[in-house]
């Protein structure tokens, strides 16, 4: 259900906790006793996944983490909010180590001001994290917090539907000028959190609903930064259901997905929505920002919404999309298909090397492995995008070290680096492209914190037959990439090196 890349390149992933137990057990001595379904519950519902070895250990979650939200904060602890019953109010920190590899979760003393279930996150220049939304909470807090706890939002309200909501797991990306794009149902403003105010209205965005449980998917598109440091600013939103579909749905009736996709230049003087379609309709399908800045959409069903039995129709095919394709007609390409359905609390994650990790699937109020259409599911899969096939092997370059970095792999803001990298066979220099992408979390279709920032190269030096260097710019400010960890990928025509992880501070 949930899922967070670290930046040791292991993966926490985690589920509901009211289930009863799971299959795995925890180590000795470690049990819940205030559960919901059992009064003892000594078995896990998060693991650490571990991606070099394919090997994982149980995690021990005290409260309910079910429909949660999470960001990394600059540290690289990954600040977790919020859940149901138990754990609506609650606040847990994930800290990755390597020494002993004991670290577990820890709950706080501290709650959020109120519950928070089917909220977002996201991570702010000076670190702290917004938490927005929630079923039934229209408004948005801090943590650490602010002198005032809460602040009341109403374009929450404004935009939640009878019966249906449609707003939560809202959208939300840091813009460049420091403010908070918020995206709910079909609207979207921009919020200046510091003073508590809406400063902009934008389109409202044609055709269908887009959040939970109507539940498209969005990205902000790759800010490519120019020497300057500018970028432009366009976000994109794609699939979801029509009004009344979830409603449908839950009376067993699947409503036709949407196909559209929605494109906006945020600052642009007068905003609106450009349009196009993708090759087969979606609801709860994930939009993964690729290291080549491309974009992948994948898992989800062609019927339904989000919701318990609420969807049919499962997609197997993952859609390559190329947003700077000028010919229309050519940005949608359809993927070999998966054999698995990945449907309702399905995730997927980007990975250092450059492949998608997709696991997850459970579309009934219990875990349901037989005798039903879409059984639980509890594989991992990777999957390989098209620049990693075998023919394209030798474009792909290797990292052999970053230049210019501080202790602990640090980067300051506007600081110039290089990177020396290498190709395994002799050829002339080619396209290259050197980019960062913060790892997300991913839950219910939407990467919370997804960024992929495309640096400014400054110089491209040939060292040797195979060896290169390239310099380029670090992001000049912590509004345009927030301080924390991120890979760091060289892209040789169109064919992306394994990752090496950088701090920005």
């Amino acid at each position: 259900m949930h899922m967070q890349l670290l930046h040791n390149n292991k993966v926490v992933i985690f589920d509901r906790t009211d289930f009863g137990p799971s299959n795995l057990t925890l180590p000795a001595g470690k049990c819940r006793f205030n559960d919901e379904a059992i009064p003892e519950d000594c078995t896990a519902h998060s693991v650490l996944y571990d991606v070099a070895s394919n090997a994982f250990r149980p995690l021990a979650v005290q409260t309910d983490v079910w429909c949660s939200s999470g960001a990394v904060n600059p540290n690289g602890t990954l600040i977790q909010t919020g859940g149901y019953h138990a754990g609506d109010h609650k606040i847990r920190l994930f800290t990755p180590c390597d020494d002993d590899d004991q670290c577990d979760w820890i709950e706080l003393m501290q709650n959020l001001t109120v519950q928070r279930w089917y909220a977002s996150d996201h991570i702010l220049p000076d670190g702290r994290v917004i938490v927005v939304g929630g079923r039934r909470a229209f408004s948005y807090e801090f943590f650490p917090k602010n002198a005032k706890s809460v602040f009341y939002f109403p374009f929450l309200k404004e935009t939640t539907d009878p019966k249906e909501e449609n707003n939560l797991y809202p959208f939300l990306y840091l813009l460049p000028d420091g403010n908070l794009f918020v995206f709910a149902n079909k609207r979207s403003i921009i919020l200046d959190y510091v003073n508590d105010k809406i400063i902009k209205e934008l389109p409202v965005i044609p055709s269908e609903k887009r959040t939970y449980p109507a539940t498209g998917s969005s990205i902000m598109l790759p800010l490519r930064l120019t020497n300057g440091g500018g970028a432009v600013v366009e976000v994109m939103v794609c699939g979801g259901a029509k009004g009344g579909a979830y409603v449908k749905a839950v009376k067993g009736s699947h409503v036709a997905a949407s196909r559209s996709c929605g494109r906006i230049l945020v600052f642009d003087p007068d905003p609106k929505w450009v349009m196009e379609d993708m090759p087969m309709g979606r609801v709860m399908s994930d939009m993964i920002l690729l290291p080549t800045g491309d974009v992948i959409i994948m898992n989800g069903a062609t019927k339904g919404t989000a919701g318990w039995e609420c969807a049919v129709d499962p997609v197997l095919n993952p859609v390559m999309y190329y947003p700077n394709e000028p010919d229309l007609r050519k940005r949608f390409s359809v993927l070999n298909p998966t054999t698995i359905a990945r449907m309702y609390h399905s995730a997927a994650i980007l990975l250092p090397d450059g492949r998608i990790l997709v696991g997850g699937s459970n579309p009934h109020v219990t875990y349901n492995f037989t005798n039903v259409r879409y059984p639980t599911e509890l594989s991992l899969e990777a999957f390989a995008p098209p620049y990693l096939a075998p023919q394209y092997a030798y474009l792909r370059p290797s990292i052999l070290s970053v230049e210019s970095l501080g202790s602990d792999n640090v980067i300051s803001y506007g600081q110039d680096f290089a990177i020396t990298f290498s190709l395994g066979v002799y050829q002339p220099a080619g396209e290259y492209m050197v980019t960062m992408v913060a790892p997300s979390f991913t839950t219910h279709s939407f990467g919370m914190n997804q960024r992929l920032l495309v640096l400014y190269i400054v110089e491209l030096q040939q060292l040797s037959a195979f060896g290169y260097k390239v310099s380029v710019h670090a992001p000049p400010s912590a509004n345009v990439a927030p301080p924390g960890y991120y890979m760091v990928f060289l892209v040789h025509q169109g064919v992306p090196s394994h990752s090496v992880w950088i701090r920005l501070m």
